[in-house]
């Protein structure tokens, strides 16, 4: 087991838009706990169900919001404290240093269309799926392929667990980062409730994304 620390690898900046998007999260898991209604509601109401968008038909499972939106409201919702907790983690560790070389509104945009090219990833996959899906991992996924692309030889301090072997290691990131890629493509056929696609997809559309705005942002550079 490998988990992040935090990287060896500063900023210029503070990354409002990263603590935006945590703050974000936590509150709405904190209301969807809290609330009376309980978080499998909200999972049900407004997380993504392949099923809907590829049919064009909604599921009477609860009164659900138009189907496009839950593209959007399922990033911001989570199953579990743990399922926040480990995704705001990498968000916080890999996000502020995307953010930085970004700039706080396209990294908005990048966020976003990570998110959601890790989801339709997902959907075509599981054309007939009726299981929604929630969470902000397809997003964070896009942030770590870009952070790849961007600094595969900053150090991520890592809490190393194997066995009876613990240790924490300054890992480089392009180590680390292939190894997370690696486990996800490894548990595609083991299932396990988890969106496997959509973690892929974001990984390599945050990557492709990166490479855009980085040999844009060099043409610019040239031409001035």
């Amino acid at each position: 087991m490998f988990i992040p620390l935090k990287d060896q690898n500063p900023t210029s900046r503070f990354p409002y838009v990263t603590v935006f998007f945590i703050s974000l999260n936590v509150l709405v898991f904190l209301y969807q706990f809290f609330s009376p209604h309980g978080i499998q509601y909200f999972v049900l109401k407004m997380g993504i169900i392949p099923y809907e968008l590829t049919h064009f038909r909604a599921l009477a499972l609860l009164p659900r919001i138009f189907p496009p939106l839950t593209l959007i409201t399922s990033m911001f919702l989570h199953g579990s404290f743990f399922h926040l907790l480990g995704n705001m983690l990498f968000l916080w560790i890999f996000g502020n240093n995307v953010e930085d070389f970004l700039g706080p509104v396209r990294f908005v945009l990048f966020y976003f269309l990570s998110g959601l090219g890790a989801s339709l990833t997902q959907i075509v996959f599981n054309l007939n799926s009726q299981v929604p899906m929630i969470g902000a991992s397809g997003a964070i996924a896009g942030v770590l392929g870009a952070y790849l692309i961007l600094y595969p030889s900053a150090r991520v301090l890592t809490l190393v667990f194997l066995i009876i072997y613990i240790e924490i290691l300054p890992i480089p990131a392009a180590f680390f980062l292939g190894l997370w890629f690696l486990a996800q493509v490894l548990n595609i056929g083991i299932g396990g409730g988890v969106a496997w696609f959509a973690h892929i997809g974001g990984f390599l559309i945050g990557m492709a994304l990166i490479k855009i705005y980085s040999r844009r942002k060099k043409r610019r550079l040239w031409i001035h």
